[in-house]
């Protein structure tokens, strides 16, 4: 049995609906043949960007997106993607797959993906291998209104109003392939570098210095220490991983064993934004500066038969119940935690889309998204949770992950995990502070851990109606099956 106590009216928060934010690399075909494949295409597309991830992106409210890297984006040079694509000149990605690119997939196009999903851009600039005059000139070129050397080169491009550029990252993983560098040192050149991302018009950016990786806690304090009243937020980057990264496991198959793993090393992501977060408090106790996990999500061995530095993996329920277990701690931590972004979109990693030529499938991934982003912008509320535990090999982690908000509808949102595959949990809630009573909700599971869409069989699993919920005299009642993920409505 789990008991859990609601107090409808203890809002504790607003949880940031770029919490839900996306990732979009160039790496594999994330950019290449899933979002872009070029106006010739016989794919149906807008300027080069497929219909059915604009269809799908849209559906699943993607508040922000990130690009052009990740570790691509400390060699990415911004000129070379502009203008006539006839004359853009080529480069090799030198960390995935040494692949040529054509540079057709550029500022342009990746600000007419954002408006065509309606998404705020998330650019990431280069400090690893560019100039201080490079960036400067780039927030320029984008975001300046008047006549300068650079607005200019925008309109002759076809550009004539500024876009909008909320946020901007200064460097990626400049601890390793974005440098190798020391904090100190980093320190020093975001101070520098994010001196010229200038404020243009009215729009302030969010400027987000590069943070820590995993467990490394003195970048934090050396970052928060050195340059923290300089930057509006802070990354961090951590990906499940089940195995080691020589050997990280298969996507697909799998037992108990690897299930259970990769779930305990998900719940590790409440114990480095906890700890993070206390160091950061030190420095910024008005949580000034958000934390800002813009990269996440499980890692695998790729999809056998493919290209290793493409990155290319299946998706199982298994993923699913890691992103609704995110997604929760993330809602916990909305007072420091502004955003997160799913690594990646398409085809990479943990991704919500997979392409094979004209075909598109939806993953569990994708489903959890969807189902969750009735949390976007809601009030985190107050959930107390006595969880029985999930037992296996003598170790154990909590059965049940939840949380609840309200949404400016006043509708109640509940999203559930249940980790244990084989044990349905039963629930009991206690509703506080609230006199509603009609429960509705979606449900997605399937018959075993390692089921996954393919493009033979795209709904194996999928979000299905659940009915199982009541309430009786101001208690939630009702029966979590193993190994699923419910969100539930009061109303």
């Amino acid at each position: 049995m789990t008991n859990m106590i609601l107090n409808a009216d203890q809002p504790l928060g607003t949880i940031n609906k770029n919490i839900y934010g996306h990732f979009a690399e160039h790496l594999g075909h994330c950019i290449y043949g899933g979002i872009y494949v070029g106006e010739d295409s016989p794919i149906p597309n807008t300027r080069g960007i497929r219909h059915d991830v604009i269809e799908a992106l849209r559906e699943l409210k993607v508040p922000v997106l990130r690009w052009p890297g990740g570790c691509f984006a400390d060699e990415y040079h911004w000129k070379d993607g502009i203008g006539p694509k006839e004359t853009r000149p080529t480069m090799i990605n030198t960390h995935w797959g040494g692949v040529t690119e054509n540079n057709h997939f550029g500022t342009h196009e990746f600000m007419d993906l954002c408006e065509l999903i309606d998404t705020d851009p998330y650019i990431c600039g280069n400090v690893g291998s560019g100039t201080v005059q490079e960036m400067s000139e780039w927030i320029e070129y984008i975001t300046f209104g008047g006549r300068s050397p650079m607005a200019d080169l925008r309109r002759k491009n076809g550009r004539e109003e500024p876009w909008r550029l909320p946020f901007f990252g200064v460097g990626n993983e400049s601890w390793g392939c974005g440098g190798h560098m020391r904090p100190e040192y980093y320190a020093d050149l975001y101070r520098r570098y994010q001196t010229y991302v200038r404020q243009y018009g009215t729009e302030r950016i969010y400027k987000i210095a590069c943070g820590a990786s995993d467990f490394n806690y003195r970048w934090t304090e050396v970052l928060m220490r050195e340059a923290g009243g300089l930057m509006q937020g802070l990354s961090l980057h951590y990906y499940t991983v089940p195995g080691t990264w020589q050997k990280k496991g298969s996507a697909t198959e799998f037992g108990e064993d690897e299930w259970f793993t990769t779930l305990q090393k998900a719940l590790v992501m409440d114990e480095l934004i906890t700890k993070h977060s206390t160091i950061m408090d030190i420095y910024d106790p008005e949580k000034r500066v958000g934390l800002i996990v813009d990269e996440w999500g499980t890692w695998y061995d790729v999809m056998p038969g493919t290209e290793p530095g493409f990155l290319r993996q299946q998706n199982t329920l298994r993923d699913a119940l890691v992103a609704g277990l995110h997604l929760n701690i993330f809602h916990k931590h909305c007072e420091r935690v502004q955003m997160a972004n799913l690594a990646q979109m398409v085809n990479v990693l943990q991704a919500v889309l997979l392409t094979n030529e004209g075909d598109l499938i939806r993953t569990p991934t994708y489903h959890v998204l969807r189902m969750f982003n009735v949390h976007q912008d809601a009030k985190l509320l107050h959930l107390g949770v006595t969880s029985e535990s999930y037992v296996h090999q003598g170790e154990e982690i909590p059965a049940v992950s939840a949380s609840a908000s309200r949404d400016h509808t006043g509708a109640i949102h509940i999203s559930l995990c249940n980790f244990d595959p084989d044990m349905d949990q039963e629930i009991t809630c206690a509703l506080r502070g609230t006199e509603q009573n009609t429960v509705s909700g979606e449900i997605l599971t399937a018959a075993r851990i390692n089921d996954h869409n393919d493009f033979d069989s795209p709904d194996v699993v999928a979000p299905k109606t659940f009915s199982g919920a009541r309430v009786v005299d101001g208690v939630l009642q009702l029966t979590l099956p193993a190994k699923s993920v419910v969100v539930l409505t009061i109303q």
